[in-house]
């Protein structure tokens, strides 16, 4: 076997021990370093209001092809149903569609011990 090359360029170390140069003063003014201009540093909150009215309930219906259909009734009130099948799929979307009325989430019941 033959030796290797020398390197081109060997590797010198230090005789003497040579203590660190200290960093400069940090300044304290204006953004972070890496962060691109214009770019926000915090979020913050969306803006955007609504017009106060959100989503209690909902139903959701499949009828894949060729298959039985399926639904679902769900409302933050509590009530959870589902049904299978043509008949009851159509009985439950009428359910659904009364329980409209009927929600305490809907009608306050105050409002309906006044009437």
């Amino acid at each position: 076997m033959t030796n290797p090359p020398p390197s081109k360029s060997p590797t010198r170390h230090p005789t003497d021990p040579h203590p660190a140069a200290p960093a400069g003063p940090r300044t304290a003014v204006g953004d972070p370093k890496g962060v691109a201009e214009g770019v926000p540093t915090a979020v913050l909150p969306d803006q955007q209001t609504g017009d106060g009215r959100y989503p209690i309930a909902w139903l959701t219906i499949s009828v894949p092809y060729r298959a039985v259909p399926t639904a679902t009734s769900w409302c933050a009130c509590g009530r959870d149903r589902d049904a299978t099948g043509d008949a009851d799929v159509w009985a439950l979307i009428a359910d659904h569609e009364a329980h409209r009325d009927t929600c305490p989430l809907r009608t306050p019941q105050e409002g309906r011990a006044a009437a």
